[in-house]
């Protein structure tokens, strides 16, 4: 079986050093080259034709964001960004992704050598998922991408159209749930962005490591009509309202008599993610039932699968991302084989195909959606 040939891309030496030989242990990867900067990877990708690339956010002579850019509009391929943990860190690590990145891994900012060996499983991981990933070709022209540092949560000039009618009591009755794993931060956003300010609450588990959640949550909340949070424990869940997990930590819903809750807690991994969709699926089924809309996005394995059929057993009316959309096909494709989805949508018909059946039932008894 061939390798998967990837080049490094980091101005530190030693972490040069280190993810080479991180990538050379495992018997299906190679590194093939390590560059200091953009302009050696531009030449060392031109010669060398790598599978994937993992590239350094911050460098000298060009910033990682910007090669990053040139790259998904010139010759777009698979890239797993390697960024520091800090607020900066978070802000353009989600700008990469919006770039075309397929996933990031955040170095420690002490104990580089020590930290990163320690992060060897989650690093070739990430690189075999984004080996197979599908990339797409970046049509954003130069001209019109912000730079790094810009405020990434400024709306968009030509958002949606409000939508014209009113959803009445479905918005507090009805419950969306949204689980997505590599690739999810831009197909959760797709859908938010096109959702109305009186849609129902919208509750979220991306999987993603502490530190990166609360920007992530505050860039949407820039981009969207509806309000997004970072999830809290206890809080009430209200519509018009999304709320992401926090990294690290899982998200489940409870009912507090007329209301429901967020319960944000930390406990044991389930199918090695913390949060995971699994957890939050599960309290869907088991609290809202009915009232519950099921949606699977792109994302590597097969976490929340099993739940979502459960959420359809206990009357939930459940969507998946269609192959076609995906970066990684894996958690649609294992809950539409587990017979949870209804419908099997391309990304950017999700969010109107929901409203619209929100729409249709809305003069209906709850009991009939």
């Amino acid at each position: 079986m061939a390798k998967t040939r990837i080049v490094v891309v980091d101005d530190s030496a030693l972490v040069r050093s280190l993810l080479a030989e991180i990538i050379n242990r495992q018997p299906d990867m190679e590194c093939i080259g390590a560059a200091s900067d953009p302009f050696v990877a531009r030449e060392m990708i031109r010669n060398l034709d790598p599978d994937v690339i993992t590239l350094d956010v911050e460098m000298p002579r060009m910033d990682g964001i910007d090669f990053l850019a040139k790259l998904m509009r010139l010759r777009p391929m698979p890239v797993v960004m390697v960024s520091t943990l800090t607020e900066r860190g978070a802000e353009v690590t989600l700008r990469a992704l919006e770039l075309g990145a397929v996933d990031f891994v955040a170095k420690p900012k002490i104990g580089i050598a020590d930290g990163l060996q320690q992060l060897a499983q989650q690093i070739t991981e990430k690189i075999r998922i984004a080996a197979r990933a599908q990339v797409r070709k970046l049509h954003l022209p130069a001209a019109a991408a912000p730079p790094a540092g810009a405020a990434a949560a400024e709306p968009r000039a030509a958002a949606p159209a409000p939508a014209p009618a009113s959803l009445g009591r479905l918005s507090t009755e009805k419950l969306i749930f949204i689980g997505a794993s590599t690739g999810g931060t831009e197909a959760t956003r797709e859908v938010l962005v096109n959702l109305p300010a009186d849609a129902p609450a919208v509750v979220i588990t991306q999987h993603m490591p502490p530190g990166f959640t609360r920007s992530y949550a505050t860039r949407l909340d820039g981009l969207c009509r509806i309000a997004v949070k970072e999830a809290e424990d206890g809080e009430r869940i209200l519509p018009g309202h999304a709320y992401i997990a926090p990294g690290g930590r899982h998200l489940s819903v409870e009912r507090s008599g007329a209301n429901y809750i967020a319960r944000v807690q930390d406990g044991e991994p389930v199918n090695r993610h913390k949060p995971s969709v699994e957890v939050l699926f599960k309290s869907a089924a088991r609290v809202v039932g009915r009232n519950a809309i099921g949606i699977m996005l792109t994302g590597m394995g097969a976490d929340g699968a099993r739940a979502m059929k459960e959420m359809r057993d206990a009357g939930s009316y459940n969507y998946a991302q269609d192959e076609a959309s995906c970066v990684v096909f894996g958690m649609p494709r294992e809950a539409i084989a587990a017979g949870a989805a209804h419908e099997v949508l391309p990304l950017a018909q999700i969010a109107p195909h929901l409203m619209e059946r929100l729409r249709s039932t809305a003069g209906m008894s709850i009991n009939r959606v």
